[in-house]
């Protein structure tokens, strides 16, 4: 059972991979046959970083994805070795490139360099400024460039994100309304950074997620929509213009940890939101259950771990 706290094992079996001693967040989730393993485990050993030959292969780059691009002196070299450990951990995240001798002297003019190119052809790039060879800081911040703050969920993720065991505060918008997703980004980046250990923030296409807005007693045409799956039940934003209000994003998910959300769909709003003299009314009513819940391992997949002597 400790083991089973400790790495987050909900179900079995679990097949989990552990490199340089650091659990992977990804489990193995393909099929239960040698072959499928023995697939999986050949791929896990591949060379995760791409050697480029020419810089141009830089400019040339997919810039709708992540890419962190190392410039070395040479291959045999702490350094490298240190950018080797971190693209092994991060490589489902990131892509990683590297360039060597002749090839990145343009690029190391205060010597070895890694540089992190986001997402965006006019994306600027950002230097990696610390030890190269202090793997707890490279990690750090390549971490940080690799994994946004707000994921996109996905039927192919979900159940990953779901066994993370915290809530969904999610943006429901069209695939191509890039411009609520950038202002929910900079909300969640400016009001709720402190509860990034606490909840989820992601971002889900309203066309894809029809059934869970239908939850909520809305469709795509409602979108952009905010809500919050607590796992048991739905709670709606009142009002995507309100996203920038300050404080009012922290606030709904404040009311979420402190059980308000729950009590005021079941009970009304709390007394102490109540204008003097108005009457308190106890309005019953039930949140739409949690959509998300069923991306959960199936019962029919797993046998799931109910009591913690089970093991």
């Amino acid at each position: 059972a400790d083991i089973a706290q400790r790495y987050r094992i909900s179900k079995y079996p679990t097949l989990k991979l552990f490199r340089n001693g650091m659990m992977m967040k990804r489990e193995y989730r393909g099929q239960r046959s040698v072959t499928a393993i023995a697939d999986y485990i050949r791929q896990q050993k591949s060379n995760p970083i791409r050697e480029v030959q020419d810089l141009e292969e830089i400019s040339a780059l997919d810039r709708s994805r992540r890419n962190i691009v190392g410039y070395f002196e040479q291959k045999d070299s702490d350094n490298y070795r240190t950018f080797e450990r971190v693209a092994n951990i991060l490589h489902d995240d990131c892509v990683f490139l590297s360039a060597f001798g002749d090839i990145s002297k343009a690029e190391r003019f205060s010597g070895d360099n890694v540089i992190y190119k986001p997402p965006g052809e006019n994306a600027p790039d950002m230097v990696y400024l610390g030890s190269l060879t202090n793997f707890d800081l490279i990690y750090a911040w390549t971490q940080d460039k690799c994994v946004p703050l707000v994921r996109e969920i996905t039927f192919e993720n979900g159940e990953e994100l779901t066994e993370e065991g915290l809530p969904f505060l999610i943006l429901f918008h069209m695939k191509d309304d890039l411009e609520s997703l950038e202002k929910f980004q900079q909300e969640v980046a400016r009001q709720l950074i402190s509860e990034k250990g606490t909840i989820n923030f992601l971002h889900a296409d309203c066309d894809k997620f029809r059934h869970p807005l239908l939850h909520i007693q809305k469709t795509p045409a409602d979108c952009p929509v905010i809500a919050i799956d607590s796992f048991r039940h739905m709670y709606v934003f009142p009002d995507f213009s309100d996203l920038s209000v300050p404080g009012k994003l922290k606030q709904f998910v404040l009311d979420l940890h402190s059980g308000k959300l729950h009590r005021e769909f079941h009970h009304g709003p709390d007394p102490t939101d109540v204008a003097p003299g108005q009457p308190i009314q106890d309005l019953a009513s039930s949140p739409p259950e949690s959509s998300f819940q069923k991306l959960a391992p199936s019962e029919h997949r797993y046998t799931l771990l109910r009591e913690k002597d089970e093991l």
